[in-house]
């Protein structure tokens, strides 16, 4: 199913893609590769659930994983309805109507849970958590990755668990080799408060832009650059323009996938278990299958004539050490305790440096 999709959406070249940072508007998409395979409409308990990105990427068609299994696991009394392409709305307008309960779930991009939960912008932390090893360590980490998760729990909204989208790094227009050529491009940077102290540490042209913006942007020269994964420029067809990319990993695209906290406490017990179980069983499968999904669009993007470069030792031993400042700067938020916090460290983000094996440089 999910390689059919695939190919199926490969074609679909008009439709605008959104990761994590505004609603992709230029088409009313449709679902029909992804209808589900039997009728929702006896089910007991319904859960409306969003997300603003495109289904051929792994992490989000996590959402139509979980609506199966769970489905299968609960014998048809739960319906997960899920909702990608920012059919519901941009996700800061969603994360409202998920606050309300007008809307049962959302897989809230990293960037984007900021605005409810300042906690989950830890992942956005240069060179905290920045590879896919890294990533599965911190999931493994319980009362760490735990407290992590419960970033929302005060504003009624529980976390379950997430899924990915790659490693965060620079696609060009022109080849970017060292800092030197990085000083001269225009970068296109998302709507997050980390994402933009890092830039004004790094001192680089950065330019604060919706992503539906970002297409005319490229092409008419407004921007020459993007802070994004592999897998999003080649599946985004921003390779077309931006025909170079150097590797800088500094951080993991997340898919957070959370859900109002009422909602979930309404369920029956057993119904509980077995929904956040499903959660977790999906999640874990579909960032393994996120992990081959990189590799393969690098491959697929190489040879179709993309560039990859690495930046040499020096130039990024300076940017970790430029990255140091905003770990302390953003500190405050990512340490911040609420009512509902079970576990209550006194310096959260030392422990996860300590744990991850962060040095400063």
């Amino acid at each position: 199913m999910r390689q059919k999709s695939l190919m199926i959406l490969s074609a679909v070249l008009a439709i605008a893609f959104v990761l994590g940072v505004g609603p992709a508007i230029a088409a009313a998409p449709s679902l029909d590769a992804w209808k589900p395979a039997f009728d929702p409409s006896g089910a007991k308990y319904k859960c409306i659930v969003s997300n603003v990105s495109h289904p051929v990427l792994k992490g989000v068609y996590a959402g139509f994983a979980i609506r199966d299994e769970l489905w299968k696991r609960t014998n048809g009394q739960i319906y997960l309805d899920f909702k990608p392409f920012s059919m519901l709305g941009g996700e800061v307008e969603v994360l409202n109507q998920l606050q309300m309960g007008a809307i049962q779930g959302m897989g809230v991009s990293s960037v984007a849970s900021t605005n409810l939960g300042p906690r989950f912008g830890l992942i956005n932390l240069p060179f905290l958590v920045n590879s896919f090893e890294k990533l599965d360590k911190f999931v493994a980490s319980g009362k760490l990755f735990d407290h992590y998760m419960n970033a929302m729990d005060h504003q009624g909204i529980i976390g379950v668990d997430i899924t990915g989208y790659g490693n965060y790094g620079w696609a060009t227009t022109r080849p970017v080799k060292n800092l030197e050529a990085a000083r001269k491009v225009k970068f296109r940077t998302a709507e997050a408060a980390v994402n933009q102290l890092l830039y004004k540490q790094w001192g680089l042209n950065a330019v604060v832009m919706p992503w539906p913006d970002v297409p005319v942007a490229l092409k008419q020269g407004v921007i020459e650059g993007l802070d994004h994964t592999p897998s999003v420029c080649h599946i985004t067809k921003k390779f077309e323009v931006a025909k170079y990319y150097t590797y800088l990993d500094y951080a993991q695209g997340l898919f957070i996938w959370i859900f109002n906290k009422a909602w979930y406490n309404s369920l029956p017990a057993d119904l509980q278990t077995i929904f956040t179980e499903t959660v977790h069983d999906v999640c874990a499968d579909i960032r393994e299958q996120t992990k081959i999904q990189e590799a393969v669009e690098i491959m697929k993007a190489s040879k179709s004539g993309i560039e990859f470069y690495a930046l040499p030792g020096d130039d990024m031993a300076w940017l970790k050490k430029q990255g140091d400042a905003v770990h302390e700067e953003y500190k405050a938020e990512i340490n911040k305790l609420y009512s509902g916090d079970t576990y209550r460290p006194a310096d959260f983000l030392k422990e996860v440096q300590d744990y991850m094996g962060y040095q400063r440089q």
